[in-house]
């Protein structure tokens, strides 16, 4: 499927999941396997459009993109806005507290990144990458163990 350009806001997030969805069902993905990396892929978006461009005051488009060979599915996002690592955070220090005892922030990336068989962020010419890998054998006991959360 050819890459998808849109405005960097919020109105755009609706085509980024369209655009993850039919990926996932011209492949064949499971459907919860496809839900999973749909909320993972708005996630990281959501937060691309309103921490890197709208509350930096900037303007900026996000791409999104595919790639597909026998063994698996690759999603790409990329942004212009700040370079910024989403694996940084890693696993949020509180979250077996109660929901109402937890700081705000952190949960949505880390569940996002575990809700892939692997993330990896690259910033390269200036432009953030943000990368999300799907297996297409059916191997999901390793879902979770393999993500390159730092």
């Amino acid at each position: 499927m050819k890459s998808l350009i849109l405005p960097g806001q919020l109105d755009s997030l609706s085509a980024i999941r369209q655009y993850v969805k039919e990926v996932a069902e011209q492949i064949g993905l499971d459907k919860k396997v496809s839900y999973h990396l749909q909320l993972a892929v708005d996630e990281i978006a959501t937060n691309i459009i309103i921490h890197g461009y709208e509350q930096a005051g900037m303007i900026g488009e996000v791409m999104v993109q595919s790639e597909v060979n026998q063994d698996k599915l690759t999603i790409t996002l990329e942004d212009s806005s700040a370079p910024f690592d989403p694996r940084q955070f890693g696993r949020p220090d509180q979250i077996d507290k109660p929901i109402k005892e937890r700081p705000i922030g952190g949960l949505g990336v880390f569940m996002a990144m575990n809700n892939v068989d692997k993330f990896d962020y690259e910033y390269v010419n200036n432009r953030n990458r943000n990368i999300f890998i799907i297996k297409r054998v059916p191997d999901r006991a390793a879902h979770r163990v393999n993500s390159s959360v730092k």
